[in-house]
Protein backbone atom coordinates (compact mmCIF):
# COMPACT_ATOMS: atom_id res chain seq x y z
CA UNK A 1 0.00 0.00 0.00
CA UNK A 2 2.92 2.35 0.29
CA UNK A 3 4.23 3.86 -3.09
CA UNK A 4 7.86 4.12 -4.24
CA UNK A 5 10.17 6.91 -2.92
CA UNK A 6 10.14 9.86 -4.62
CA UNK A 7 13.49 11.27 -4.26
CA UNK A 8 16.42 9.20 -4.47
CA UNK A 9 19.76 11.10 -3.95
CA UNK A 10 22.96 9.32 -3.66
CA UNK A 11 25.29 11.38 -1.51
CA UNK A 12 29.14 10.21 -2.77
CA UNK A 13 31.04 8.71 0.40
CA UNK A 14 28.59 8.84 2.89
CA UNK A 15 28.71 5.49 3.42
CA UNK A 16 32.10 5.33 4.25
CA UNK A 17 31.69 8.02 6.91
CA UNK A 18 28.81 6.19 8.48
CA UNK A 19 31.05 3.25 9.63
CA UNK A 20 32.88 5.26 12.05
CA UNK A 21 31.77 6.66 15.39
CA UNK A 22 29.54 9.73 14.65
CA UNK A 23 28.52 12.68 16.02
CA UNK A 24 24.96 11.36 16.89
CA UNK A 25 21.79 13.13 18.38
CA UNK A 26 18.71 10.97 20.17
CA UNK A 27 15.68 12.45 18.61
CA UNK A 28 13.62 10.69 21.56
CA UNK A 29 15.01 11.19 24.74
CA UNK A 30 12.44 10.22 26.38
CA UNK A 31 11.88 7.36 25.20
CA UNK A 32 12.11 4.19 27.30
CA UNK A 33 13.54 0.77 26.66
CA UNK A 34 12.80 -1.13 29.31
CA UNK A 35 11.32 -4.81 28.15
CA UNK A 36 7.56 -4.03 29.15
CA UNK A 37 6.55 -7.06 31.99
CA UNK A 38 5.48 -10.06 30.37
CA UNK A 39 7.91 -10.10 27.35
CA UNK A 40 11.56 -11.77 27.24
CA UNK A 41 14.84 -11.48 25.64
CA UNK A 42 15.63 -14.18 22.58
CA UNK A 43 18.26 -14.44 21.00
CA UNK A 44 20.33 -11.52 18.93
CA UNK A 45 19.37 -10.96 15.60
CA UNK A 46 21.85 -12.05 13.03
CA UNK A 47 23.48 -9.67 10.91
CA UNK A 48 21.44 -10.43 7.61
CA UNK A 49 18.70 -11.05 8.65
CA UNK A 50 16.26 -7.97 8.04
CA UNK A 51 14.62 -5.44 9.82
CA UNK A 52 11.97 -3.18 8.81
CA UNK A 53 12.58 0.39 10.30
CA UNK A 54 9.87 3.45 9.64
CA UNK A 55 11.33 7.21 9.57
CA UNK A 56 8.96 9.99 10.24
CA UNK A 57 10.29 12.89 8.06
CA UNK A 58 9.53 16.26 9.86
CA UNK A 59 6.14 17.95 8.44
CA UNK A 60 5.53 21.51 7.10
CA UNK A 61 2.76 23.84 8.19
CA UNK A 62 1.75 22.26 11.57
CA UNK A 63 0.46 24.65 12.96
CA UNK A 64 -1.33 25.93 10.28
CA UNK A 65 -2.91 22.46 10.29
CA UNK A 66 -3.86 22.54 13.51
CA UNK A 67 -5.57 25.60 12.94
CA UNK A 68 -7.53 24.54 10.36
CA UNK A 69 -7.79 21.00 11.95
CA UNK A 70 -10.12 23.52 15.05
CA UNK A 71 -11.97 25.44 12.61
CA UNK A 72 -13.22 22.44 10.41
CA UNK A 73 -14.23 20.73 13.32
CA UNK A 74 -16.12 23.53 15.48
CA UNK A 75 -19.85 23.91 14.60
CA UNK A 76 -19.56 27.21 15.66
CA UNK A 77 -16.92 28.36 13.01
CA UNK A 78 -17.79 29.43 9.41
CA UNK A 79 -15.06 26.98 8.10
CA UNK A 80 -17.19 23.63 9.75
CA UNK A 81 -17.47 20.86 7.63
CA UNK A 82 -14.75 22.09 5.28
CA UNK A 83 -12.56 19.14 4.79
CA UNK A 84 -9.43 18.61 2.74
CA UNK A 85 -8.92 15.72 0.27
CA UNK A 86 -5.89 13.63 0.81
CA UNK A 87 -4.28 15.56 -2.22
CA UNK A 88 -5.05 19.11 -0.57
CA UNK A 89 -3.50 17.68 2.69
CA UNK A 90 -0.36 16.55 1.44
CA UNK A 91 0.11 20.14 -0.20
CA UNK A 92 -0.43 21.37 3.48
CA UNK A 93 2.27 19.34 5.37
CA UNK A 94 4.55 17.22 3.18
CA UNK A 95 8.20 17.84 4.34
CA UNK A 96 10.37 20.76 2.84
CA UNK A 97 12.31 19.48 -0.68
CA UNK A 98 15.64 19.90 1.59
CA UNK A 99 13.89 17.15 4.20
CA UNK A 100 13.46 14.79 1.52
CA UNK A 101 16.58 14.84 -0.05
CA UNK A 102 18.72 14.98 3.28
CA UNK A 103 16.94 12.02 4.54
CA UNK A 104 17.52 10.34 1.17
CA UNK A 105 20.98 11.07 1.07
CA UNK A 106 21.42 9.38 4.85
CA UNK A 107 19.67 6.13 3.50
CA UNK A 108 21.33 5.72 -0.43
CA UNK A 109 24.38 6.74 1.74
CA UNK A 110 24.10 4.09 4.06
CA UNK A 111 23.04 0.95 1.62
CA UNK A 112 19.56 1.37 1.90
CA UNK A 113 17.69 1.53 -1.02
CA UNK A 114 14.51 -0.42 -0.60
CA UNK A 115 12.06 1.58 0.42
CA UNK A 116 8.50 3.25 0.56
CA UNK A 117 6.93 6.11 1.18
CA UNK A 118 3.51 7.15 1.47
CA UNK A 119 1.09 9.31 0.08
CA UNK A 120 1.75 12.29 2.02
CA UNK A 121 5.59 11.90 1.97
CA UNK A 122 5.34 11.81 5.27
CA UNK A 123 6.99 8.49 6.22
CA UNK A 124 9.30 6.58 4.75
CA UNK A 125 9.48 2.41 5.55
CA UNK A 126 12.43 0.71 4.40
CA UNK A 127 13.94 -2.74 4.55
CA UNK A 128 17.72 -3.48 5.38
CA UNK A 129 19.83 -5.67 7.33
CA UNK A 130 20.32 -5.92 10.64
CA UNK A 131 23.68 -5.11 10.55
CA UNK A 132 23.25 -1.71 8.45
CA UNK A 133 20.06 -0.67 10.69
CA UNK A 134 22.87 -0.80 13.41
CA UNK A 135 25.37 0.66 11.93
CA UNK A 136 23.05 3.74 11.15
CA UNK A 137 21.62 3.96 13.90
CA UNK A 138 24.89 4.53 15.93
CA UNK A 139 25.42 0.70 17.58
CA UNK A 140 21.86 -0.23 18.86
CA UNK A 141 21.74 -3.87 19.17
CA UNK A 142 18.78 -5.83 17.83
CA UNK A 143 17.53 -8.71 19.81
CA UNK A 144 13.81 -11.32 19.64
CA UNK A 145 11.89 -11.12 22.07
CA UNK A 146 8.70 -12.38 23.17
CA UNK A 147 5.32 -12.77 25.09
CA UNK A 148 4.96 -16.18 24.55
CA UNK A 149 2.04 -15.07 21.67
CA UNK A 150 4.09 -13.36 18.81
CA UNK A 151 7.86 -12.29 18.81
CA UNK A 152 9.15 -8.79 18.22
CA UNK A 153 12.66 -7.27 16.77
CA UNK A 154 13.56 -4.59 19.42
CA UNK A 155 16.84 -3.09 20.79
CA UNK A 156 17.04 -2.46 24.57
CA UNK A 157 20.43 0.41 23.03
CA UNK A 158 18.94 3.96 22.39
CA UNK A 159 19.19 4.93 19.04
CA UNK A 160 21.14 7.76 17.48
CA UNK A 161 21.25 9.64 14.00
CA UNK A 162 23.76 12.04 12.79
CA UNK A 163 23.09 15.20 14.21
CA UNK A 164 22.20 17.07 11.04
CA UNK A 165 19.12 14.61 10.47
CA UNK A 166 17.55 16.40 13.69
CA UNK A 167 16.10 19.37 11.95
CA UNK A 168 14.64 16.43 9.35
CA UNK A 169 13.02 13.43 11.36
CA UNK A 170 10.83 13.21 13.81
CA UNK A 171 11.58 9.44 15.11
CA UNK A 172 12.27 6.27 13.75
CA UNK A 173 9.95 3.51 14.39
CA UNK A 174 10.86 -0.13 14.64
CA UNK A 175 13.26 0.44 17.28
CA UNK A 176 12.28 0.22 21.15
CA UNK A 177 8.08 0.07 21.32
CA UNK A 178 6.94 -2.56 22.14
CA UNK A 179 3.63 -3.45 20.81
CA UNK A 180 1.01 -3.00 23.10
CA UNK A 181 -3.18 -3.52 23.41
CA UNK A 182 -6.37 -3.47 25.09
CA UNK A 183 -7.72 -7.45 26.39
CA UNK A 184 -11.35 -8.11 26.85
CA UNK A 185 -12.09 -9.57 30.20
CA UNK A 186 -14.26 -12.44 31.06
CA UNK A 187 -15.82 -11.88 33.99
CA UNK A 188 -17.66 -14.90 35.30
CA UNK A 189 -20.49 -14.41 37.02
CA UNK A 190 -22.82 -15.84 39.47
CA UNK A 191 -26.14 -14.35 38.53
CA UNK A 192 -29.05 -17.33 38.38
CA UNK A 193 -29.64 -18.16 34.53
CA UNK A 194 -33.00 -17.62 34.54
CA UNK A 195 -32.87 -13.92 35.00
CA UNK A 196 -29.38 -12.89 34.17
CA UNK A 197 -29.40 -10.62 31.14
CA UNK A 198 -26.41 -10.22 28.89
CA UNK A 199 -25.68 -7.73 26.50
CA UNK A 200 -26.32 -8.53 23.45
CA UNK A 201 -28.07 -6.35 19.93
CA UNK A 202 -31.57 -5.23 21.14
CA UNK A 203 -30.62 -4.28 24.66
CA UNK A 204 -27.98 -2.27 23.12
CA UNK A 205 -30.51 -0.54 20.35
CA UNK A 206 -33.11 -0.47 23.19
CA UNK A 207 -31.44 1.51 26.16
CA UNK A 208 -29.86 3.49 23.67
CA UNK A 209 -33.22 4.70 21.86
CA UNK A 210 -32.52 2.83 18.71
CA UNK A 211 -35.66 1.86 16.70
CA UNK A 212 -35.82 -0.85 14.01
CA UNK A 213 -35.84 2.08 11.44
CA UNK A 214 -32.60 3.65 13.08
CA UNK A 215 -30.43 1.89 10.27
CA UNK A 216 -28.39 3.30 7.69
CA UNK A 217 -28.67 3.66 4.11
CA UNK A 218 -26.99 6.25 2.37
CA UNK A 219 -24.17 4.59 -0.49
CA UNK A 220 -21.75 7.17 0.87
CA UNK A 221 -21.25 6.17 4.15
CA UNK A 222 -18.67 3.89 5.78
CA UNK A 223 -17.54 2.53 9.20
CA UNK A 224 -14.22 0.66 10.04
CA UNK A 225 -12.30 -1.42 12.77
CA UNK A 226 -9.11 -1.21 13.58
CA UNK A 227 -7.44 -4.58 15.09
CA UNK A 228 -4.01 -5.10 15.16
CA UNK A 229 -1.47 -7.74 16.67
CA UNK A 230 -2.92 -11.36 14.55
CA UNK A 231 -6.61 -9.93 15.61
CA UNK A 232 -8.64 -11.79 12.86
CA UNK A 233 -12.73 -12.36 12.56
CA UNK A 234 -14.63 -15.28 10.87
CA UNK A 235 -17.32 -14.33 8.37
CA UNK A 236 -19.14 -17.74 9.37
CA UNK A 237 -18.86 -16.08 12.85
CA UNK A 238 -20.46 -12.47 11.99
CA UNK A 239 -23.33 -14.54 10.20
CA UNK A 240 -24.49 -16.41 13.37
CA UNK A 241 -24.40 -13.56 15.44
CA UNK A 242 -26.80 -11.35 13.33
CA UNK A 243 -28.73 -14.71 12.89
CA UNK A 244 -28.70 -15.05 16.87
CA UNK A 245 -29.60 -11.67 17.35
CA UNK A 246 -30.25 -9.54 14.56
CA UNK A 247 -33.52 -10.37 13.48
CA UNK A 248 -35.52 -7.03 14.96
CA UNK A 249 -33.46 -4.69 12.53
CA UNK A 250 -32.21 -4.09 9.18
CA UNK A 251 -28.42 -4.87 8.86
CA UNK A 252 -25.54 -6.35 6.83
CA UNK A 253 -23.88 -9.58 7.61
CA UNK A 254 -20.73 -8.99 6.01
CA UNK A 255 -18.10 -6.87 5.56
CA UNK A 256 -17.79 -4.95 2.66
CA UNK A 257 -14.13 -4.40 2.66
CA UNK A 258 -10.61 -6.03 4.17
CA UNK A 259 -7.63 -3.99 4.40
CA UNK A 260 -4.26 -6.10 5.32
CA UNK A 261 -4.43 -10.13 6.00
CA UNK A 262 -7.36 -12.05 6.62
CA UNK A 263 -5.97 -15.51 7.65
CA UNK A 264 -5.76 -16.64 11.29
CA UNK A 265 -8.01 -17.61 14.10
CA UNK A 266 -10.76 -16.04 15.11
CA UNK A 267 -9.93 -13.60 17.99
CA UNK A 268 -12.64 -12.57 20.55
CA UNK A 269 -11.43 -8.55 20.30
CA UNK A 270 -11.87 -8.60 16.45
CA UNK A 271 -15.06 -10.63 16.47
CA UNK A 272 -16.73 -8.11 19.44
CA UNK A 273 -15.80 -4.77 17.27
CA UNK A 274 -17.27 -6.47 14.12
CA UNK A 275 -20.53 -7.95 15.65
CA UNK A 276 -21.30 -4.92 17.33
CA UNK A 277 -20.70 -1.68 15.77
CA UNK A 278 -22.65 -3.60 12.71
CA UNK A 279 -25.28 -4.04 14.94
CA UNK A 280 -25.09 -0.25 16.75
CA UNK A 281 -24.24 1.74 12.91
CA UNK A 282 -26.21 -1.22 11.48
CA UNK A 283 -26.80 -1.44 7.60
CA UNK A 284 -23.71 0.54 7.20
CA UNK A 285 -21.04 -0.45 4.91
CA UNK A 286 -17.86 -1.79 7.32
CA UNK A 287 -14.35 -2.15 6.94
CA UNK A 288 -12.12 -4.33 8.43
CA UNK A 289 -8.35 -2.79 9.12
CA UNK A 290 -5.93 -5.30 9.67
CA UNK A 291 -2.62 -4.57 10.88
CA UNK A 292 -1.37 -7.71 12.23
CA UNK A 293 2.33 -6.68 12.45
CA UNK A 294 3.54 -9.69 11.05
CA UNK A 295 7.21 -8.23 10.32
CA UNK A 296 9.11 -8.84 13.79
CA UNK A 297 10.45 -5.05 13.93
CA UNK A 298 7.08 -3.29 12.74
CA UNK A 299 4.99 -0.90 15.24
CA UNK A 300 1.14 -2.02 14.36
CA UNK A 301 -0.33 0.83 15.58
CA UNK A 302 2.32 3.22 13.17
CA UNK A 303 1.96 0.88 10.29
CA UNK A 304 -2.39 1.24 10.61
CA UNK A 305 -1.68 5.47 10.90
CA UNK A 306 0.71 5.21 7.69
CA UNK A 307 -1.83 3.58 5.86
CA UNK A 308 -4.41 5.89 6.81
CA UNK A 309 -2.06 8.39 5.14
CA UNK A 310 -1.60 6.12 1.93
CA UNK A 311 -5.46 5.61 1.17
CA UNK A 312 -7.40 8.13 -0.49
CA UNK A 313 -11.04 6.74 0.38
CA UNK A 314 -11.26 5.70 3.88
CA UNK A 315 -14.33 5.18 6.10
CA UNK A 316 -15.66 8.33 8.12
CA UNK A 317 -15.74 6.57 11.35
CA UNK A 318 -12.83 4.79 13.34
CA UNK A 319 -13.64 2.75 16.30
CA UNK A 320 -9.96 1.15 17.93
CA UNK A 321 -9.53 -0.37 20.65
CA UNK A 322 -5.80 -0.08 21.64
CA UNK A 323 -3.63 1.84 24.06
CA UNK A 324 -0.21 2.35 25.80
CA UNK A 325 0.71 4.04 29.23
CA UNK A 326 1.72 7.75 28.48
CA UNK A 327 5.17 6.96 30.69
CA UNK A 328 6.06 4.47 28.28
CA UNK A 329 6.24 7.09 25.04
CA UNK A 330 8.43 9.63 24.36
CA UNK A 331 7.12 13.03 24.05
CA UNK A 332 8.19 13.36 20.60
CA UNK A 333 6.43 10.40 19.39
CA UNK A 334 3.29 11.12 20.61
CA UNK A 335 3.14 14.56 19.47
CA UNK A 336 3.94 13.34 16.10
CA UNK A 337 1.10 10.87 16.57
CA UNK A 338 -0.89 13.85 17.43
CA UNK A 339 -0.49 15.19 14.16
CA UNK A 340 -1.59 12.37 12.52
CA UNK A 341 -5.30 12.53 14.34
CA UNK A 342 -5.05 15.86 13.03
CA UNK A 343 -4.48 15.09 9.59
CA UNK A 344 -7.30 12.28 10.40
CA UNK A 345 -9.56 14.92 11.27
CA UNK A 346 -8.89 17.15 8.34
CA UNK A 347 -10.03 15.09 6.19
CA UNK A 348 -13.36 14.66 8.27
CA UNK A 349 -12.87 11.60 10.28
CA UNK A 350 -13.74 10.58 13.29
CA UNK A 351 -11.14 8.54 15.73
CA UNK A 352 -13.45 6.49 18.76
CA UNK A 353 -10.54 4.96 21.12
CA UNK A 354 -11.33 3.36 24.24
CA UNK A 355 -10.06 4.41 27.27
CA UNK A 356 -8.47 1.23 28.74
CA UNK A 357 -9.16 -0.92 31.30
CA UNK A 358 -7.30 -0.14 34.32
CA UNK A 359 -9.08 2.42 35.54
CA UNK A 360 -6.79 5.66 36.32
CA UNK A 361 -4.09 2.95 36.12
CA UNK A 362 -1.44 3.41 39.07
CA UNK A 363 2.63 3.81 39.20
CA UNK A 364 4.79 3.42 41.61
CA UNK A 365 7.61 6.53 41.35
CA UNK A 366 9.32 5.57 44.15
CA UNK A 367 9.29 3.69 47.60
CA UNK A 368 5.73 4.79 49.28
CA UNK A 369 4.81 7.43 46.66
CA UNK A 370 2.35 6.12 43.66
CA UNK A 371 0.86 8.41 40.96
CA UNK A 372 -2.65 7.74 38.78
CA UNK A 373 -1.35 6.06 35.24
CA UNK A 374 -2.85 7.95 32.15
CA UNK A 375 -3.10 6.36 28.94
CA UNK A 376 -2.13 7.08 25.36
CA UNK A 377 -4.22 7.62 22.49
CA UNK A 378 -6.63 7.89 24.80
CA UNK A 379 -5.17 11.22 26.46
CA UNK A 380 -5.00 12.81 23.15
CA UNK A 381 -6.74 15.94 22.83
CA UNK A 382 -7.32 15.05 19.42
CA UNK A 383 -9.38 11.79 19.52
CA UNK A 384 -12.82 11.04 21.16
CA UNK A 385 -12.32 8.59 23.86
CA UNK A 386 -14.66 5.93 25.33
CA UNK A 387 -15.19 4.99 28.64
CA UNK A 388 -17.12 1.86 29.97
CA UNK A 389 -20.46 1.45 32.16
CA UNK A 390 -22.62 -1.61 33.47
CA UNK A 391 -26.23 -1.79 34.28
CA UNK A 392 -27.25 -0.42 37.95
CA UNK A 393 -29.55 -3.85 37.85
CA UNK A 394 -28.25 -6.55 35.91
CA UNK A 395 -31.85 -7.99 35.59
CA UNK A 396 -33.24 -4.60 33.49
CA UNK A 397 -32.21 -2.63 30.65
CA UNK A 398 -31.92 0.88 32.82
CA UNK A 399 -29.57 3.40 34.46
CA UNK A 400 -25.70 2.70 34.02
CA UNK A 401 -23.27 2.73 36.81
CA UNK A 402 -19.35 3.43 36.01
CA UNK A 403 -17.47 0.73 35.50
CA UNK A 404 -14.76 0.19 38.09
CA UNK A 405 -12.11 -1.05 35.05
CA UNK A 406 -13.23 2.38 33.13
CA UNK A 407 -10.14 4.02 32.25
CA UNK A 408 -10.46 7.95 32.86
CA UNK A 409 -8.43 10.64 34.83
CA UNK A 410 -5.61 13.34 33.27
CA UNK A 411 -2.82 13.52 30.45
CA UNK A 412 0.49 14.23 32.40
CA UNK A 413 1.79 15.22 29.21
CA UNK A 414 -1.12 17.11 27.05
CA UNK A 415 -2.42 19.98 28.43
CA UNK A 416 -6.48 20.72 28.83
CA UNK A 417 -7.92 21.42 25.46
CA UNK A 418 -10.42 24.71 25.55
CA UNK A 419 -13.12 22.56 24.61
CA UNK A 420 -13.43 20.81 27.82
CA UNK A 421 -12.20 23.34 30.56
CA UNK A 422 -15.35 24.58 31.40
CA UNK A 423 -16.72 20.99 31.80
CA UNK A 424 -13.47 20.05 33.34
CA UNK A 425 -13.07 22.79 36.31
CA UNK A 426 -16.65 22.30 36.99
CA UNK A 427 -16.13 18.46 37.85
CA UNK A 428 -13.02 19.68 40.19
CA UNK A 429 -15.17 22.09 41.47
CA UNK A 430 -17.90 20.43 42.94
CA UNK A 431 -16.70 17.22 43.11
CA UNK A 432 -16.47 15.25 46.84
CA UNK A 433 -14.30 12.69 45.82
CA UNK A 434 -11.58 13.56 44.38
CA UNK A 435 -7.89 11.33 44.71
CA UNK A 436 -5.12 13.30 46.56
CA UNK A 437 -4.12 16.15 44.23
CA UNK A 438 -0.17 14.17 43.89
CA UNK A 439 -1.85 11.49 42.01
CA UNK A 440 -3.02 13.23 38.93
CA UNK A 441 -2.35 16.64 36.63
CA UNK A 442 -5.29 18.67 37.14
CA UNK A 443 -4.52 20.91 34.21
CA UNK A 444 -4.14 17.68 31.98
CA UNK A 445 -6.28 16.62 28.80
CA UNK A 446 -8.88 14.66 30.85
CA UNK A 447 -10.24 11.67 29.42
CA UNK A 448 -12.80 9.74 28.77
CA UNK A 449 -15.39 12.42 26.34
CA UNK A 450 -18.21 9.43 26.49
CA UNK A 451 -19.00 5.83 27.70
CA UNK A 452 -20.96 3.04 26.46
CA UNK A 453 -21.34 -0.22 28.21
CA UNK A 454 -18.55 -2.91 28.95
CA UNK A 455 -19.85 -5.21 30.74
CA UNK A 456 -21.31 -8.71 29.90
CA UNK A 457 -21.46 -8.97 26.35
CA UNK A 458 -22.06 -11.99 24.37
CA UNK A 459 -19.91 -12.25 21.30
CA UNK A 460 -19.68 -15.46 18.77
CA UNK A 461 -16.68 -16.89 18.18
CA UNK A 462 -16.09 -20.16 16.31
CA UNK A 463 -19.63 -20.16 16.08
CA UNK A 464 -19.86 -20.79 19.67
CA UNK A 465 -22.36 -17.81 21.58
CA UNK A 466 -19.94 -16.66 24.15
CA UNK A 467 -21.26 -14.60 27.13
CA UNK A 468 -19.52 -12.48 29.73
CA UNK A 469 -17.08 -10.24 28.00
CA UNK A 470 -16.06 -7.07 29.40
CA UNK A 471 -13.87 -3.85 28.27
CA UNK A 472 -14.13 -0.50 27.38
CA UNK A 473 -13.02 -2.14 24.03
CA UNK A 474 -16.52 -3.49 23.75
CA UNK A 475 -17.76 0.35 24.34
CA UNK A 476 -15.98 1.71 21.83
CA UNK A 477 -17.79 0.25 18.77
CA UNK A 478 -20.76 0.55 20.00
CA UNK A 479 -20.55 4.22 20.70
CA UNK A 480 -18.46 4.31 16.77
CA UNK A 481 -21.35 2.90 15.34
CA UNK A 482 -24.16 5.29 16.68
CA UNK A 483 -21.74 8.35 15.54
CA UNK A 484 -21.90 6.55 11.72
CA UNK A 485 -26.16 6.62 11.85
CA UNK A 486 -25.50 10.35 12.73
CA UNK A 487 -23.32 10.86 9.69
CA UNK A 488 -25.82 8.53 7.72
CA UNK A 489 -28.48 11.21 8.28
CA UNK A 490 -26.26 14.36 7.64
CA UNK A 491 -24.97 12.77 4.40
CA UNK A 492 -28.90 12.50 3.24
CA UNK A 493 -29.73 16.38 3.79
CA UNK A 494 -26.32 16.67 1.99
CA UNK A 495 -24.16 17.99 5.01
CA UNK A 496 -20.60 16.93 5.90
CA UNK A 497 -19.74 14.26 8.17
CA UNK A 498 -19.03 14.93 11.88
CA UNK A 499 -15.42 14.81 11.72
CA UNK A 500 -13.05 15.54 15.30
CA UNK A 501 -16.49 14.78 17.20
CA UNK A 502 -15.40 16.45 20.94
CA UNK A 503 -15.76 20.52 19.96
CA UNK A 504 -19.80 19.55 19.17
CA UNK A 505 -19.68 17.30 21.99
CA UNK A 506 -18.56 19.57 24.63
CA UNK A 507 -21.12 22.23 23.74
CA UNK A 508 -23.77 19.99 24.17
CA UNK A 509 -23.20 16.78 25.85
CA UNK A 510 -25.10 17.08 28.64
CA UNK A 511 -28.77 17.54 26.29
CA UNK A 512 -28.24 14.35 24.33
CA UNK A 513 -26.55 11.50 26.09
CA UNK A 514 -27.37 9.78 29.81
CA UNK A 515 -25.72 11.01 32.70
CA UNK A 516 -24.21 8.30 34.65
CA UNK A 517 -23.76 9.66 38.23
CA UNK A 518 -22.80 6.78 40.10
CA UNK A 519 -19.77 4.29 40.51
CA UNK A 520 -16.11 4.67 41.03
CA UNK A 521 -12.75 3.71 38.91
CA UNK A 522 -10.14 1.89 40.58
CA UNK A 523 -7.15 3.86 41.98
CA UNK A 524 -3.94 2.88 43.37
CA UNK A 525 -4.06 -0.13 46.11
CA UNK A 526 -2.47 2.40 48.90
CA UNK A 527 -3.27 3.87 52.27
CA UNK A 528 -4.05 6.94 50.45
CA UNK A 529 -5.96 6.29 47.36
CA UNK A 530 -7.58 3.16 48.71
CA UNK A 531 -7.93 1.64 45.51
CA UNK A 532 -10.53 4.31 44.32
CA UNK A 533 -9.75 6.39 41.47
CA UNK A 534 -12.27 9.54 40.38
CA UNK A 535 -15.82 9.01 40.65
CA UNK A 536 -19.16 9.54 38.77
CA UNK A 537 -21.17 12.86 38.97
CA UNK A 538 -23.52 14.98 37.13
CA UNK A 539 -22.29 16.21 34.36
CA UNK A 540 -19.00 15.59 32.64
CA UNK A 541 -16.80 13.48 35.21
CA UNK A 542 -13.50 11.36 33.91
CA UNK A 543 -14.70 7.93 34.38
CA UNK A 544 -17.79 8.23 32.37
CA UNK A 545 -17.33 11.65 30.23
CA UNK A 546 -20.29 13.39 29.37
CA UNK A 547 -21.94 9.62 29.73
CA UNK A 548 -24.01 7.31 27.13
CA UNK A 549 -26.01 7.77 24.24
CA UNK A 550 -29.57 8.61 23.61
CA UNK A 551 -29.64 8.40 20.03
CA UNK A 552 -33.52 9.76 19.81
CA UNK A 553 -31.95 12.96 21.24
CA UNK A 554 -28.50 12.54 19.59
CA UNK A 555 -30.16 13.29 16.06
CA UNK A 556 -30.22 16.76 17.21
CA UNK A 557 -26.98 16.84 15.60
CA UNK A 558 -28.06 16.59 11.77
Amino acid sequence: MLAAVGVCVVFAGFSAVLSQPFDGVHLEPGQTTRVPEGWKQLERVGEDEHVMLTFALKQQNVEKLEDLFWRVSDPDDEKYGEYLSLKELTSLVEPSKETVETVARWLQGSGVTNCRTVLTRDFVECSMSARTAERMLGGVKFHRYTDEEITVIRSEVKYLVPRHLKDHLDFVGGVHRFPSGLRLQVREKSYDSKFHLGVYPSIIRGRYNLSATDVGSHPKNAQVVAQFLEQFYHATDLTEFMRLWGSTFTHLSKIDKLVGPDSGGAGLEASLDVQYIMSSGANISTWFWSTAGRHESQEPFLQWLTDISNTTDVPWVHSVSYGDEEDSLSTDYMQRINTEFMKAGARGLTFLFASGDDGAGCREVSKDKNVFRPSFPASSPYVTTVGGTVFHSPYEVGDEDADYISGGGFSNVFDMPDYQKSAVVDFLNKSTKLPPKSYYTATGRAYPDVAALSDNYWVVINLIPTPYISGTSAATPVFAGILSLINDLRFQQGKPSLGFFNPTLYKSGSEMLYDVTSGCNLGCLDDLSNLQGFCSTEGWDPVTGWGTPNYALMKQLV
